[in-house]
């Protein structure tokens, strides 16, 4: 599928060109290359402009059978993702397009949809002003920070468990947005049904976020990307809440996760606070989610069971950038469900080293990384587990 999808932007792009250069042989310029933004496209009269971009995540872990028997019990090699992007503006500069494909089996979400999902973002915007921007389509919420942040400019191999458990990914709808030099606002009204659905209930999502910086803003929007590459010559600081609330949801986690068996309103709040100064990076997160009704559903054919995870996280992590672009971070994550679901699902706590080399920026870059994984029960017989998790991944991409 990726060849053929590759071969015809390919002959699209080659299409595009040639046709604009029999009709403006001397004003045609040629395709240009832009770090960070891929290589880009604009027509002659200035009305049409296309960025392409793809990375890719190649990716080997190991688990441990625990944290004494170090034989193998589970080995992942895999692509982990494959994503293309497009992006760019049509006819004016402040009316803009976002489009990501995803191509991946760990990223199409597959086992909880039923089909592979590959559109990620459809966005349109519109820059209203230079603080003010407004938006339609599908994409990211306005949710917690690590979320927010792309996964290509991730310090480690993935997010934390806190951030999987908890967080309110993709949604359709609307969204809106404004930045000042010491704070920004954002904004969604969206289906709460996630990417791709073809319908949607009588419920709405609200997303609702803030981030004072008080002592404005990053160096080159360093807020959004992980480790302090930009060397921050002063300090800098973020501070962000965020509110959800998904009413008459259909899935676990609202916009993700496994169908329920009957609709559930859930409610989650997200903390989370960021510093960075010359080189050191320090983030963390804190989620809480409920729901007024029980988070247990049956089915009442077969008695088998789905639950909204009710319960709270915390995710903290710090590193170092050296002069020489090797980054060491360390990370703590523990996710604990609530009372209502505790003899269905286990604390989890998990402790991670990892050394990162940027070879260009999180654009090319090799990360690897040791978690001790800790799982217990807090009211129930089964057995408790500890194991080991190991991982290596390159990442390249344009």
């Amino acid at each position: 599928m990726i060849k053929y999808f590759v071969l015809i932007a390919f002959c699209f792009a080659s299409g595009f060109i040639f046709a604009q250069q029999q009709n403006h042989q001397h004003e045609t310029p040629s395709p240009y290359y832009a770090y960070g933004k891929g290589l880009g496209i604009t027509s002659p009269d200035s009305l049409f402009n296309l960025n392409i971009r793809f990375r890719i995540q190649n990716r080997f872990a190991f688990t441990t059978n625990d944290v004494d028997d170090l034989n193998i019990d589970e080995v992942e090699a895999r692509v982990r993702r494959m994503r293309l992007r497009f992006d760019g503006f049509i006819y004016d500069p402040r009316l803009t397009y976002i489009i990501q494909l995803s191509f991946s089996r760990g990223d199409l979400d597959f086992d909880d949809t039923g089909f592979p999902n590959v559109l990620r973002d459809a966005m349109i915007q519109y820059q209203v002003t230079k603080k003010f921007s407004i938006a339609i389509g599908q994409g990211k919420l306005p949710g917690n920070r690590q979320r927010v942040v792309s996964s290509g400019d991730l310090q480690l191999a993935d997010r934390s468990i806190v951030n999987s458990t908890f967080n309110i990914d993709r949604d359709f709808g609307l969204q809106m947005f404004y930045r000042e030099k010491y704070f920004i606002l954002r904004g969604a009204m969206s289906s709460g049904e996630g990417r791709n659905v073809n319908r949607s209930d009588q419920g709405l999502a609200y997303t609702a976020r803030v981030e004072l910086l008080p002592f404005g803003q990053f160096t080159n929007g360093g807020d959004f990307f992980e480790g302090d590459l930009m060397r921050e010559p002063k300090p800098k600081v973020s501070i962000g809440l965020t509110y959800s609330d998904n009413e008459n949801t259909l899935r676990t986690g609202g916009q993700l996760g496994k169908p329920l068996y009957e609709a559930r309103d859930i409610e989650t709040h997200m903390a989370d606070a960021l510093l960075k100064y010359k080189g050191f990076a320090w983030s963390t997160e804190y989620f809480y989610r409920f729901t007024n009704e029980n988070p247990i559903t049956t089915d009442t054919e077969t008695g088998d069971t789905r639950y909204v995870y009710q319960g709270q996280g915390l995710n903290s992590q710090a590193s170092y950038l050296f002069k020489s672009n090797y980054e060491v971070v360390g990370r703590y994550s523990s996710i604990r469900p609530s009372s209502n679901i505790a003899l269905l699902t286990e604390n989890i706590k998990q402790y991670t080293i990892g050394l990162t080399k940027y070879v260009r920026g999180h654009r090319v870059k090799l990360q690897s990384d040791i978690t001790y994984e800790d799982r217990n029960w807090r009211l129930n017989n089964n057995s408790d587990s500890q194991f080991w998790q190991v991982r290596f991944q390159v990442e390249m991409g344009i």
